[in-house]
């Protein structure tokens, strides 16, 4: 499954904060019966590794699960040992998207300014991660796309992104968002998974038809 693919399904990259291993499946599943197919576990926390690797064993191939907040280049070979496909990191490390690249996995790297972006995408990055978007906007996304080599990259604005700004970042050429809390909370368990995401899938969902 491609970065394209997953977001074209559903333009959500679910940052599951606090996710633990004996949770996953059972949010793995909750989200994915909300319709998000692009799930990442931040390393920062604790047994994430763990945690991934349970949700990826747990979720169909149409699925890409990755790691968030990767620093460290010697993260990325235990992220694939794990089973994991895509590194987010919150800032732009040309070596650490060479070494995702050299271990084929999708790399998506943060940004927060053009020169970061041009950079980025001189290295091979394969999508942009516009964080912390709460403290840029939507018109700074629509000058970046008047500019950008790549017009078609994937763009995800993460960060303070709630189902009333959606359509605003949605309007000037995001490719998706990344949603911690809007789509996922440690607590939920059973159905409550489903109903809590898709109140956030439902509002995304009606930007794309």
């Amino acid at each position: 499954m491609t970065l394209k693919g997953v977001l074209s399904h559903m333009p959500i990259m679910a940052i599951l904060r606090g996710l633990t291993e004996e949770a996953a499946p059972e949010v793995g599943r909750g989200l994915y019966a909300a319709g998000i197919r692009f799930m990442e576990v931040p390393l920062n926390g604790a047994g994430a590794l763990n945690a991934l690797a349970a949700l990826r064993a747990s979720m169909p191939d149409d699925v890409l699960v990755g790691a968030g907040t990767v620093l460290h280049e010697t993260q990325i070979e235990h992220v694939l040992q794990a089973g994991g496909e895509v590194i987010v990191s919150p800032h732009f490390d040309p070596a650490l998207v060479a070494q995702a690249k050299k271990c084929g996995l999708i790399s998506v790297s943060g940004v927060f300014t053009p020169s970061e972006a041009f950079a980025a995408l001189k290295t091979g990055t394969d999508g942009l991660k516009l964080f912390p978007a709460d403290d840029l906007s939507p018109a700074v996304l629509k000058a970046w796309r008047s500019v950008l080599p790549l017009m078609d990259v994937p763009i995800l604005p993460t960060g303070g992104i709630s189902r009333e700004t959606v359509a605003a970042w949605w309007a000037v050429g995001a490719s998706g968002f990344g949603v911690g809390s809007g789509v996922y909370q440690p607590d939920l368990r059973g159905d409550a998974i489903e109903t809590h995401a898709t109140r956030f899938t439902r509002a995304v969902g009606e930007l794309t038809r």
